[in-house]
């Protein structure tokens, strides 16, 4: 991507447009998401289920939290101004398992916290409104629909980031 001139970070900086200081990412893989916004000052935490890319991970940034569990299973003390969900995520876990996996990144939220979830949407895998489901099931509260991690408006198309706030009684401000 970089190569190619894309931004490899716009993960990163969409959601340092929110301004966390504390920043889950789930489903973290090797740890790219969670390296970059760690050198931007951010304290942060990641947890994937396949144990080779925690081990990748926890190679790169070894001063991270790094967590090996499911991400429906998942549960922890700590609690988070914003959960990440990078790179499709949703799609893959279990599809009886989408609204479980939904509710525990609420849970790891703060009051007034923010899930972030970038996804396709292709045939098959979860509609935008079937996610907007899970997350008002789980107690969060629609802020902002991307159609891409540049923040480009939503109007419908193959690509859905979704912004959503745990207990919020009004939408949000994000930094242009």
């Amino acid at each position: 991507m970089a190569a190619s001139g894309q931004n490899v970070h716009g993960e990163a900086d969409l959601v340092c447009r929110y301004r966390p200081s504390s920043v889950l990412d789930a489903g973290c893989g090797t740890g790219r998401v969670a390296v970059e916004l760690a050198r931007r000052g951010i304290t942060v935490a990641g947890v994937d289920a396949d144990a080779e890319m925690v081990g990748a991970a926890r190679a790169k940034a070894p001063e991270l939290a790094w967590w090996h569990a499911d991400l429906a299973g998942f549960s922890t003390d700590h609690r988070f101004d914003l959960v990440v969900l990078a790179g499709n995520v949703i799609p893959y876990v279990a599809a009886g398992s989408r609204s479980a996996a939904v509710a525990a990144c609420a849970r790891a939220l703060v009051p007034g916290g923010r899930l972030v979830a970038g996804f396709s949407l292709r045939p098959g895998w979860p509609t935008a409104q079937e996610y907007e489901g899970w997350c008002a099931d789980a107690g969060l509260m629609a802020e902002h629909r991307f159609a891409t991690w540049d923040g480009d408006p939503f109007a419908g198309g193959d690509y859905l980031v979704a912004v959503h706030v745990l207990g919020a009684a009004h939408v949000g401000h994000i930094e242009r």
